[in-house]
């Protein structure tokens, strides 16, 4: 008896929750691996920036203004610059609004590249806030791990 009743109530929580509680974040991932690859492996910066990103756009990386069209604008031209410039992901991680992206980044398909780390921050489906932390991956390293 207590046992159905402990299964009565496991389904009674599990059929109030949100019907999009776990989609949600689950397309949060999605979308940011859509706009990581629209951006840099297929080169289309404002696409992705129209399709993806809000109208606020709050930039992290010291080297970067604030704002959409300060991102397409130097995006655009580093993509053209350096047309080997590829993402690689690797995980993906989903915390509420935020996800993280793990991904092996290459300027040129020759290179060892770098680990790269980028944090989204979404409002109302659309990314608003970017943080990034990169490690250039080393010729040698003192143990047999990869950095992925």
């Amino acid at each position: 008896m207590h046992v159905r009743t402990a299964l009565l109530v496991l389904l009674a929580v599990a059929l109030s929750a949100p019907a999009t509680a776990g989609i949600s974040k689950k397309s949060n991932a999605q979308k940011v691996i859509a706009f990581m690859d629209m951006v840099f492996n297929q080169k289309k910066v404002k696409e992705g920036f129209d399709k993806y990103v809000g109208d606020k756009y709050i930039q992290h990386n010291p080297i970067a203004p604030d704002g959409k069209e300060p991102a397409v604008e130097i995006l655009g031209k580093a993509l053209q610059a350096l047309p080997g410039w590829s993402y690689e992901f690797k995980h993906a991680y989903v915390d509420g609004d935020i996800v993280v992206l793990h991904s092996h980044v290459r300027m040129k398909p020759e290179d060892r590249g770098m680990a790269v780390v980028d944090i989204f921050r979404f409002e109302k489906g659309k990314i608003v806030e970017h943080w990034d932390v990169v490690q250039p991956i080393p010729e040698k390293s003192a143990n047999n791990n990869t950095m992925f």
